[in-house]
């Protein structure tokens, strides 16, 4: 081991990045640059975990800062989960995903029943060294060899996701369900169950948080009626289910699985605006004029009946189309759906006029087999019903944000703030490699200025790198107590009021909403609500990223379990980003994957950053961004979803 001379040096404290070879990074903040950490120096440590490290003398430094570990203040992890594997006497957790990246041994006392394939849980009872593998047992079996979906549990795992909820929050959710909507539920509430409302969602949606209506006023005008599951009325503030769903902060998607933010009885049923049966609710009614302005609002508790429950492709279908079969079968309905797509389309001219930015990336839909396996990837299609949905979620959410920043009260807002200079300034230099100029200044670029940008990019090959490119330029959207406005909307005002079932911001809000309905602004209102909101926005916050990782992830291992069966075989590409080591390249159906720099034998290439391409220093061959190319499928690694190609 290096060892300092000093031991009263300054202690720098941050996160290690371990590489899969023993040496690794840790970033600090006090820092400018990593700390680079041989393998001889990490102690203990492992992947993720909060180190205090110690700088060895600059003398010693090679491309960057080097220092040693002195020791692990917090644990990333303690228990860890993978595919386990027997060889004899003793065996080895191979972790799932990226989250860990070191195998655990364990001996043949910590087996624990488990077999050669199945997904398990390992509490880590012996950390590494320099020397020795982290030991552990398995307390755990996700699953047996073949089962399905005990892969994505096993990801989800690593990220502290459980699809099991506690027993006092399980049994809490039960008696709910059973006990149904009593008769004084009913009190106070606006009665809407006589009027044409339904929901539109996806096929395979289980739960129904939202449900909407439209009515033409006598003077011309809309009454568009955005109503929302009254979650709040049954997950009460510090009970079971609320210290649970807070905890969990969101619900997250795993391709076929979710891990729910509430547990069934909730989400799935009682909560859940099915068709054909009462259901508490928080409405906002809202007159639209004719330029679609909002000339008036009303918020209220409700009762709903849904009477349909239409899905996305069936409403585009009536209406992209005219489908005779489904006009027939939703006949009582048709006109109402043409009128809600009429103004859905002036809502959306009046965003797209005021410089809300959409970016058209494509999403990827993921066919698995019975046996859980992936067999497909396809393109998402957005159709003209789900941007109707859209359009009428958004605007529910300015309104609630407009009105209740104006009542002065706690509130939890959603807020994107605009891009910061230096990455305005790599974006424009990026866009001038395609010959698009983004216009403004950097200090403060205008969202339409990037809308022009994007519909510049529109129908070129470069569109789907364009789009990724800006949309790594933005901010990352979070929650918060302070009305900053939504950069990406263009709006001074917004929240997240439409999805109590699955965010937990949503039910803080109701919370507050019905409050102030039954209260009036009242100053125990506000010392009630000061610090609770506070806490809801940070922690959903965090939990919505660690969702969106583990989303990300989930999503790259199954690609790269689905290409693991296309080792050989070419495909059409485009580039997709450009580093040092090479360039990644992005197939048509979203799969992603690594053209590395040693690859490419013809000549020596090196990194050209301000026009994002690779040079040949002999041949002058430029791969740069957006380029299209053929690669073949070379390696894939599928425990960690990573997918190699060799360019043809």
């Amino acid at each position: 081991m290096t060892m300092t001379t000093d031991n009263k040096a300054k202690l720098y404290t941050g996160i290690l990045s371990k590489n899969v070879k023993g040496f690794g990074f840790v970033t600090c903040d006090e820092m400018d640059g990593d700390i680079f950490i041989p393998g001889r120096d990490m102690r203990d440590a492992m992947d993720g975990d909060t180190v205090e490290v110690r700088l060895v003398p600059e003398y010693l430094w090679k491309n960057s800062p080097q220092g040693e570990i002195v020791t692990v203040t917090r644990r990333a992890l303690t228990q860890v989960a993978g595919r386990f594997e027997r060889s004899g006497n003793y065996g080895f957790l191979i972790p799932d995903g990226k989250k860990m990246n070191e195998d655990i041994f364990i001996s043949k006392k910590g087996f624990s029943g488990a077999r050669s394939g199945d997904r398990v849980v390992v509490e880590i009872t012996e950390f590494p060294s320099a020397s020795r593998s982290a030991e552990g047992r398995v307390v755990e079996i996700i699953g047996r060899r073949g089962e399905s979906g005990a892969d994505i549990l096993s990801i989800a795992r690593n990220y502290g996701l459980r699809d099991t909820f506690p027993s006092r929050a399980s049994a809490q959710a039960k008696a709910i369900r059973k006990q149904g909507i009593l008769p004084e539920d009913y009190d106070g509430r606006r009665d809407l169950r006589d009027k044409m409302i339904f929901t539109i969602d996806g096929a395979d949606s289980k739960d129904f948080d939202d449900a909407v209506s439209l009515e033409i006023l006598d003077n011309g005008n809309y009454l568009l009626g955005v109503h929302i599951a009254d979650v709040s009325h049954y997950v009460q503030e510090g009970d079971y289910l609320d210290k649970e769903a807070l905890k969990r902060g969101t619900s997250v998607y795993l391709i076929n699985q979710v891990i729910p933010m509430l547990p069934k009885a909730l989400s799935n049923v009682m909560c859940s605006l099915n068709p054909g049966v009462d259901r508490l609710t928080l409405s906002v009614d809202m007159e639209i004029d004719g330029a679609g302005q909002v000339v008036g609002h009303d918020i209220y508790e409700s009762v709903i009946n849904s009477k349909e429950r239409l899905v996305y492709d069936d409403v585009s279908d009536i209406i992209e189309n005219s489908d005779s079969e489904l006009i027939a079968r939703y006949s009582h309905i048709e006109e109402v759906l043409r009128q809600m797509n009429s103004l859905a389309l002036l809502l959306r001219q009046n965003r797209e006029e005021r410089g809300s930015i959409d970016f058209n990336l494509d999403e990827a839909y993921i066919t698995l087999d019975k046996k859980g396996r992936a067999v497909d990837v396809g393109i998402v299609n957005r159709r003209c019903a789900n941007k109707m949905i859209e359009e009428f979620m958004l605007l529910a959410n300015e309104t609630v944000a407009e009105h209740f920043f104006w009542m002065d009260i706690p509130f939890v807002y959603r807020v994107h703030e605009k891009p910061e200079i230096d990455r305005i300034e790599s974006l424009k230099a990026f866009l001038a490699s395609v010959g698009i100029v983004l216009r403004g200044s950097s200090e403060n670029v205008h969202p339409g200025a990037i809308r022009n940008v994007l519909l510049s990019a529109e129908g070129k090959p470069y569109e789907n790198v364009v789009n990724s490119v800006t949309l790594r330029a933005m901010q990352k959207a979070y929650y918060d107590t302070g009305c900053k406005g939504h950069f990406g909307l263009a709006l001074k005002y917004y929240t997240h009021f439409t999805s109590p079932i699955r965010r937990y911001p949503d039910l803080m809000i109701h919370r507050i909403i019905k409050a102030a309905i039954h209260e009036g602004v009242t100053p125990e209102l506000v010392s009630r609500f000061t610090a609770a909101a506070a806490e809801a926005a940070e922690l959903s916050s965090k939990a919505e990223r660690q969702a969106v990782e583990a989303e990300r992830e989930v999503e790259k291992y199954k690609k790269a379990e689905l290409m693991s069966g296309h080792v050989g075989e070419a495909f059409p590409a485009v580039i997709s980003g450009v580093t040092s080591f090479g360039f990644y390249a992005q197939l048509y159906n979203t799969v992603e994957g690594l053209v590395h720099i040693t690859t490419l034998r013809d000549d020596w290439y090196t990194f050209d950053q301000k026009h994002y391409a690779l040079v040949g220093e002999e041949t002058g061959r430029r791969y740069k961004l957006g380029d299209k190319i053929d690669v073949v499928v070379d390696k894939v690694n599928v425990s960690m979803g990573e997918i190699d190609f060799r360019v043809i």
